[in-house]
């Protein structure tokens, strides 16, 4: 059989079930996901697999206004996904929608050459009609070529997008072993997870101003491994939060990650924390490149 390789950029507005449509794609998690939005900071290539096909799906950052440095890099970043693909994915909340930052990326998109594919997603917690009617609207101002109704949470309607996504891509050499199915470094992907133990288990209390930032990542004799983090946050309140009371909310977060990482990794994993005060981290040109993101201006 001929191998077919190519790439898929997905894109949409904050919070629209892009890391969770991603992850439902290769069949298992490679990107964190989270009620608050802009979980997602930088470009994570996510590898999906379909008979004699390699889907490279470019996992971006949520497309929105961006005010501070961090967040122009995560809209560079969300763009920069974009560049060049086989296919790119807008990926709309069908309940929410966020209008006023679908509106310029519907602009941006209308001019782009590539093959356009709109996903309406959380299509279970919507009625037909409104769907169609929405599916109507958003094509006519970007002129997508093919629509798909899914659920990324539940999986319906992810294997028929899968399949058209395959049918796309070009004939070519695969990119990555089979095997492989992130290009995130293990260390990263540490990072990323107790980023995501943090959202989950800090909810509002904690504001999005905070980032995991690796310091060693390191293979043991006996076959486990060592991983040291640092949770960098911005205020002396915020450091209380992620502690909480004799440290036991740390110790809850560190427990939680240590084991989806040791299920993911599939060896055994010993996780250490600590909690440090940066006030203008988002500024820090170093932490950028730590987390995966290019310095921007």
């Amino acid at each position: 059989m001929t191998e077919k390789c190519g790439l898929v950029a997905v894109i949409g507005a904050p919070n629209a079930g892009k890391s969770t449509l991603v992850n439902a794609l290769v069949g298992q998690k490679v990107a964190i996901t989270s009620a608050k939005a802009q979980t997602t900071r930088a470009r994570l290539m996510g590898i999906a697999l379909k008979d004699d096909v390699q889907i490279i799906l470019a996992d971006t950052p949520g497309i929105f206004a961006p005010r501070r440095r961090l967040d122009r890099a995560m809209v560079a970043a969300a763009w920069e996904g974009a560049q060049e693909a086989d296919a790119i994915l807008l990926v709309v909340d069908a309940v929410k929608q966020r209008r006023h930052e679908l509106e310029p990326l519907l602009e941006t998109l209308k001019d782009r050459s590539e093959r356009k594919l709109l996903v309406l997603n959380k299509v279970d917690a919507s009625a037909k009609e409104p769907l169609l009617a929405l599916a109507e609207d958003l094509t006519g101002k970007a002129a997508f070529d093919e629509v798909f109704f899914v659920s990324a949470l539940s999986g319906d309607g992810v294997p028929e997008l899968k399949q058209r996504l395959a049918d796309l891509m070009p004939e070519g050499p695969w990119h990555y072993p089979e095997e492989q199915v992130s290009d995130a470094s293990e260390r990263l992907l540490a990072c990323e997870i107790t980023r995501e133990q943090l959202y989950q288990q800090l909810h509002d209390e904690l504001p999005y101003d905070t980032a995991v930032r690796p310091e060693s990542y390191t293979q043991r004799k006996d076959g486990s491994v060592e991983v040291r983090q640092q949770i960098v946050v911005a205020r002396d309140s915020q450091k209380a939060i992620v502690l909480g009371k004799r440290g036991a909310k740390i110790r809850a977060i560190g427990e939680a990650a240590r084991k989806e990482l040791a299920e993911i990794l599939g060896q055994k994993v010993h996780l250490f924390l600590h909690v440090k005060v940066e006030e203008n981290w988002a500024e820090a040109r170093d932490i950028y490149e730590e987390i995966g993101l290019d310095w921007v201006k």
